[in-house]
């Protein structure tokens, strides 16, 4: 699944377009690469958000295409 889909489906960041904007201003990492929005998300990735101040570190644990908002929390684990 494409990075910005994924963050957006997992409700980290609230909108696609958004999602997209933060990985071309080179504010989110993929296994400590700047990744771009069309980057591979896979199971055991770890993901480095910069929103603001503050950086959001995740383990991607599932990638599904729909999650309800109940189940987009299993998808990530906060490290």
């Amino acid at each position: 699944m494409r990075l910005d889909k994924f963050l957006k489906v997992s409700r980290l960041i609230k909108r696609r377009t958004v999602a997209a904007e933060a990985c071309d201003n080179k504010r989110v990492s993929i296994n400590g690469k700047v990744a771009k929005a069309s980057s591979k998300v896979s199971e055991g990735d770890v993901i480095e958000i910069s929103f603001g101040s503050g950086i959001t570190k995740i383990r991607v644990t599932k990638v599904t295409e729909h999650a309800t908002r109940e189940g987009a929390g299993d998808m990530y684990e906060i490290i």
